[in-house]
């Protein structure tokens, strides 16, 4: 089967099957150039490709002799805990968890940014973490739905909501020991030079060795498997008309790309509880299922592993020598990347026939990415207001270059990364819990005391018998975020518009907020900023010899 090379794409993380050029979902409008590290992943990838010209690269399975063996030397920090290492119990409680997240319309398929293209991922998602915790993927920010960690109390719609998050927690807590005790095994046994040490825990797998392993203390093993989120996935394979096929191996059809998680405490752990829906109740999987005798001949099953049965796939990156390998997962498996294994490493999440659900457990990089960090940055900013008049017109403590660059560098964070990626959402939000709502009330009204901040530097500019040498220091300090502030703005707004945002039900449409018309008395400056730009511009210009 000759093989397609997949010019126009990359290799797509978190779920976003790789678009063909000119395909569905482009929002048409915006084009953005590549940055140097997706233009060097690009040229890897066709590189990879066109050595391989119409072969593909060797992948194992259990079933293949030497599986194990690989998996020990080649893939040494991947553990699998299989289904009857946990309590049933748990679950039995997770399994409920996620068909009540299910019922209630909790998850949502995210519409995501990818070089100037906006697409909707195969699979639903919803963020369930610490309060006030978010993660980034993909250009896009998810806001977590609190669980109920110790001192919180968050209120939720529904009782079965508010269960769901408890029980999401306590599968935190199990899988966050379960990672420390393996990598304590690993730290002891290398310790103990010994060679072996199990990679695959459960009845049907044999126990092999882990190689060597340069193992952290213990205060570092638990801040790397401290997990601070989870990224709940959903996807029903038979109600996607298109899945794309894995192009390196003949995997088969895949329902996230290769990829590394991205966004994570360096060399932190990650676990996946993994759950597919075969032959339950709670989850339709919306359709009849294709039997053996419907394969076609024009598309038949990929060698090696069951194309019915989920698969994990994992690569060493950029390696053409090493065989991959397939990993079934069963009904409660887990599966953990420890160490540097999602560094140097990509996987992928192999479709099989029944819908399925992850629970995707991580130790989100959150250094500015929590609602204290971005408060503490307004304030931060707003600590320059020296007073404030009934009609909203402010006066400023320092007109220091450096004061106004910072404070007008805030104005762009809570604007562009949390009030526009928050409602560009919709009110998804709203399914669980109002948590976000007074959170984003304060940010936006924080940020409209920041545009009367930036309208009294234009009034400082303006004013007669500013020495030049001064208003040009000024300017010079604000020019650059006002620039991005106006091109932002633009970029968002035609998001918002774009043909597949228009596609989406009521409550998940992407809302341009803050938004507001030329006119509006009520704020200090227009929404489009082309003019002030212009001037700002023209300033510089005037006071050149």
């Amino acid at each position: 089967m000759p093989r397609e090379l997949h010019v126009g794409g990359g290799v797509w993380s978190e779920g976003i099957s790789e678009p063909s050029r000119g395909g569905e979902g482009c929002s048409g409008s915006m084009k953005r150039t590549q940055t140097a590290e997706e233009r060097e992943r690009e040229a890897k990838k066709l590189r990879l490709l066109e050595e391989l010209e119409d072969t593909w690269l060797p992948y194992l399975t259990p079933k293949d002799d030497e599986f194990y063996q690989q998996w020990q030397l080649k893939y040494p920090k991947l553990i699998l805990r299989e289904a009857g290492c946990a309590p049933q119990e748990l679950h039995k409680d997770v399994h409920e968890a996620f068909a009540t997240l299910h019922k209630h319309g909790c998850l949502f398929r995210d519409l995501v940014r990818i070089q100037g293209k906006d697409l909707l991922t195969p699979v639903s998602r919803i963020l369930v973490g610490n309060p006030g915790c978010t993660y980034k993927y993909l250009n896009t920010r998810l806001f977590a739905v609190p669980w109920p960690v110790k001192g919180s109390n968050p209120k939720y719609n529904e009782a079965e909501i508010a269960a769901a998050c408890q029980t999401l927690l306590k599968l935190n807590h199990y899988l966050q020991a379960e990672t420390v005790q393996a990598w304590e095994e690993l730290v002891a046994k290398e310790r103990a030079n010994v060679d072996v040490v199990p990679v695959c825990i459960g009845p049907d797998f044999p126990g092999l060795g882990m190689g060597a392993f340069d193992g952290p203390d213990e205060a570092d093993i638990r801040k790397r498997s401290a997990y601070n989120v989870t990224l709940l996935n959903f996807m029903d394979p038979q109600k996607m008309p298109y899945l794309k096929e894995e192009p390196y191996f003949g995997m088969g059809k895949m329902a996230v790309s290769w990829h590394h998680d991205e966004n994570l405490v360096e060399r932190s752990a990650v676990a996946v509880y993994s759950y597919s829906c075969e032959g339950t109740a709670g989850v339709s999987s919306g359709g009849e299922q294709p039997g053996p005798e419907e394969d076609s001949e024009e598309d038949p099953p990929p060698e090696g592993r069951d194309p019915d049965v989920w698969h994990v796939g994992f690569k060493i990156s950029w390696d053409i020598e090493t065989p991959g390998l397939a990993i079934p997962l069963q009904q409660g498996d887990c599966y953990f990347m420890l160490d540097d294994l999602n560094a140097t490493h990509q996987h992928c999440v192999l479709a099989g026939v029944p819908p399925r659900f992850s629970s995707t457990h991580r130790v989100a990089e959150c250094s500015t990415g929590t609602l204290d960090y971005i408060l503490q940055r307004c304030q931060l900013a707003l600590h320059n207001v020296h007073d404030e008049a009934d009609n909203g017109d402010v006066s400023l403590k320092s007109l220091e270059p450096a004061v106004l660059k910072q404070g007008e560098e805030i104005h762009n964070e809570v604007e562009f990364e949390w009030l526009r990626q928050f409602w560009f959402q919709g009110n998804r939000y709203k399914k669980c819990t109002d948590w976000w709502s007074r959170p984003m009330t304060q940010l936006e009204a924080m940020w409209r005391k920041m545009e009367g901040v930036t309208n009294a530097v234009l009034h400082e500019v303006r004013r007669e018998g500013v020495p030049v040498g001064q208003r040009n220091e000024i300017v010079t300090a604000v020019l650059a975020s006002l620039t991005t502030r106006q091109t932002l703005r633009r970029e968002w707004h035609a998001r918002c518009q774009s043909r597949v945002a228009r596609t989406l039900p009521a409550d998940q449409k992407p809302e341009c907020r803050p938004y507001w018309e030329q006119e509006d008395p009520s704020m200090p400056l227009p929404f489009d900023l082309t003019d002030i730009v212009a001037e700002l511009r023209g300033l510089l210009l005037e006071a050149k010899p």
